[in-house]
C-alpha cells in the first residue's frame, strides 16, 4: 500500500471534520461526537469482518440481512421462549456464523462467485428473519440485554470498550498469525498461496465465517440498542460497511488493507451521514454522496494500482 493511499482517509477525515465543525456547531460537541461513537459500533464491527473478507479478495453482501437474522434470533429466544441472555445472544452469534459458513461454503466448493452467493444470502437471511418474526417486531427485550448497547463500565461507554477490543483483536490477527498471513497472500494472488501449501479453500471459509460472527455481533448491538428485533431493520447497511472498507484503504481485489485504515472509513461515513443530517441535506441526496465516496474510494485504488504497476 503506497503512503499515499495510506494517509488519504486521515487526511480526509480531518477535511471532512473541520468543514463540519465549521458549518454546525452541534457537530463538534462532545456529546454528538459520543452520540456518533455509540450509533456507530454496529458499522464498526461488522466492518472488521468485512475487511477480512476483502483481504483475501471476497465480498459479502448479505451483512445488514444477517445482522436483521442475528438480532431477532436473540431477541426472540429472550422473549417468547425465555431463555437466559447470554445464550440467546450466543444463539444469534451462531446464527451469523451458520450464514457466512453457507456463503463461504458456496464460494470455494461450488465455485459461486462470492458477489451472487452473498446475494442469495442477503435474500434467505431477510426471509428467515421475517418467517421467524413473523413480520412483525420483537418487542420487550430484557434491560440487561440492552445495557449490552447502552451501558458503562468505568464511566466509559460499553460500545467504545467493544469496538476497541474487537478493532485490537482483528489487528492482532491480521498482523501477527498465520491466519492473517494466509489471507492476505490469497487475497494478493490466491494460485500462488496454493502452490505455497496455503490451504485456500479452508482459509476462505474461515474469513466468511467469521464475517458472519462480526455481523450477527453487530446485530446484536443493534437490538440491544433498539431494544427490540426488527426484521426488516439493518437494510442496505451493507453499502456502508463496503464503503467504510474501501474508503479506508482497502482493495476490492483483496491482499490490501489495514484495520486502521478500516477505522477511519467507519469514522469517516459516519461522520459524513451525521454532518449532513445537521446541516440539513436532504435523505435522498446524502445517498448520493455516500455512493460518489464509493465511486471515488474504487476509482483512486484503481489509479494507485496503476501506478504502481507502471
Amino acid at each position: 500500500m503506497t503512503l499515499a493511499k495510506r494517509l488519504l482517509p486521515a487526511v480526509s477525515l480531518i477535511l471532512l471534520f473541520l468543514f463540519f465543525a465549521s458549518q454546525s456547531a452541534p457537530f463538534r460537541s462532545i456529546d454528538n461526537i459520543t452520540n456518533i461513537v455509540g450509533q456507530n459500533a454496529w458499522l464498526l464491527i461488522a466492518s472488521m469482518g468485512m475487511t477480512i473478507v476483502i483481504l483475501g479478495g471476497g465480498i459479502d453482501l448479505s451483512v445488514g440481512s444477517v445482522m436483521a437474522f442475528s438480532g431477532v434470533v436473540s431477541v426472540h429466544l429472550m422473549v417468547n421462549m425465555k431463555v437466559p441472555v447470554p445464550l440467546a445472544m450466543l444463539a444469534g452469534l451462531a446464527a451469523g456464523g451458520v450464514a457466512g459458513a453457507i456463503n463461504g461454503l458456496l464460494v470455494t466448493k461450488l465455485r459461486i462467485p462470492a458477489f451472487i452467493a452473498t446475494l442469495g444470502m442477503l435474500l434467505i437471511a431477510r426471509g428467515a428473519a421475517l418467517s421467524l418474526s413473523k413480520g412483525v417486531t420483537v418487542d420487550g427485550a430484557p434491560e440487561a440485554f440492552m445495557q449490552f448497547a447502552g451501558g458503562k463500565f468505568l464511566n466509559i461507554p460499553t460500545p467504545l470498550i467493544m469496538t476497541v477490543a474487537i478493532a485490537g483483536l482483528v489487528a492482532l490477527a491480521m498482523h501477527f498469525t498465520k491466519f492473517g498471513r494466509y489471507v492476505q497472500a490469497i487475497g494478493s494472488n490466491a494460485e500462488a498461496a496454493r502452490v505455497s501449501g496455503v490451504p485456500v479453500h479452508k482459509t476462505l471459509l474461515w474469513t466468511y465465517i467469521l464475517g458472519g460472527i462480526f455481523a450477527g455481533f453487530a446485530g446484536l448491538v443493534e437490538a440491544a440498542r433498539q431494544g427490540s428485533g426488527n426484521p426488516t431493520s439493518a437494510e442496505g447497511y451493507e453499502l456502508d460497511v463496503v464503503t467504510a472498507v474501501v474508503v479506508g484503504g482497502a482493495s476490492l481485489s483483496g491482499g490490501e488493507g489495514r484495520v486502521s485504515g478500516t477505522i477511519l472509513g467507519v469514522l469517516l461515513v459516519a461522520f459524513l451521514r451525521n454532518g449532513l443530517n445537521l446541516i440539513g441535506v436532504e435523505p435522498f441526496l446524502q445517498k448520493a454522496y455516500i455512493g460518489a465516496l464509493i465511486l471515488a474510494a474504487v476509482a483512486f485504488d484503481q489509479w494507485a494500482r496503476r501506478k504502481s504497476a507502471a
